[in-house]
């Protein structure tokens, strides 16, 4: 059994993957379009008009976990509700937390819990970022 997350971005599917490249060295793995869709013309005729190049499925890789996501029925605006869980991001030492918290929380990420030193860490945080993802960032105790 395999659990896994899928994340819907309702329209901003490929400028969140390209966020994360950047962010915390995603890797794609899988992408396909809409227009690739090889189901019939009804199933593509669900979505709106102009969304033929927008994400129907992908898959990143984030050191060694594998995430899904699309940009589902490109609702955008306030379809997209990120609720009720987080990312957790285990990483090697306070300098790479330090690293990977400012990206996730850069243009227009929200800091909930800074990064600090806890009881059973060297350094953990709480961010959200631009898309409304919530990542624990923490580094690995030696």
């Amino acid at each position: 059994m395999l659990v896994q997350p899928y994340l819907f971005f309702e329209g901003r599917c490929e400028e969140a993957v390209e966020f994360y490249k950047k962010a915390v060295g995603a890797e794609v793995v899988m992408l396909m379009r809409n227009k690739d869709n090889p189901e019939s013309e009804s199933v593509k005729m669900k979505l709106p008009p102009g969304t033929e190049n927008k994400v129907m499925h992908c898959e990143f890789k984030i050191g060694e976990t594998t995430l899904m996501g699309s940009d589902g029925f490109c609702r955008g605006g306030d379809a997209v509700k990120f609720q009720g869980f987080s990312l957790s991001i285990a990483v090697a030492d306070a300098a790479a937390a330090r690293k990977a918290f400012a990206a996730l929380g850069s243009d227009g990420g929200k800091v909930e819990m800074p990064l600090e030193k806890t009881f059973f860490s060297e350094s953990f945080g709480m961010v959200t970022d631009k898309f409304g993802i919530s990542w624990l960032v923490n580094a690995q105790a030696r």
